[in-house]
């Protein structure tokens, strides 16, 4: 069998399909989460400690050129070695919300797996009841 044939038994199973796309629903679901955190939720979070930006929020590790305005992205284009730690607090905000949605749609899946009846046993073929009653009626 030819590395290539191998390769495509491999590539149609089901698994790395559903891998596939649940790779790309999860990574637009992440913009999403990331336009939800960015755009609604750290905007009320700054409104309420006093208008904060935290994507603002860094420390200096170098020499600040003279003249360059104290924003993250002023200083990343001046070259300046920054500690972005609001960065980070938008990202871990991000990653707390998405993991929450999942924690409750991976409960709400197991809830709606567990609700569901198991299946009624196939019925016994008509043949096979003849085949009884035959049985029975010989050990009588």
């Amino acid at each position: 069998m030819g590395m290539m044939q191998e390769f495509r038994e491999f590539a149609v199973k089901g698994n790395v399909i559903d891998l596939a796309v649940g790779v790309i629903i999860g990574g637009a679901f992440g913009k999403i989460v990331g336009s939800l955190v960015d755009d609604v939720i750290m905007p009320v979070v700054g409104s309420i400690f006093g208008n904060l930006d935290f994507t603002n929020l860094f420390v200096t590790l170098g020499n600040v050129p003279e003249g360059t305005v104290r924003t993250l992205a002023a200083m990343k284009e001046a070259g300046v070695p920054v500690l972005a730690y609001g960065s980070f607090i938008t990202v871990a905000i991000n990653f707390i919300i998405l993991a929450f949605i999942i924690f409750m749609m991976v409960k709400q899946v197991n809830r709606l797996k567990r609700a569901t009846p198991p299946a009624a046993p196939p019925a016994t073929p008509e043949d096979v009841l003849l085949l009884r009653e035959i049985r029975d009626s010989l050990q009588k």
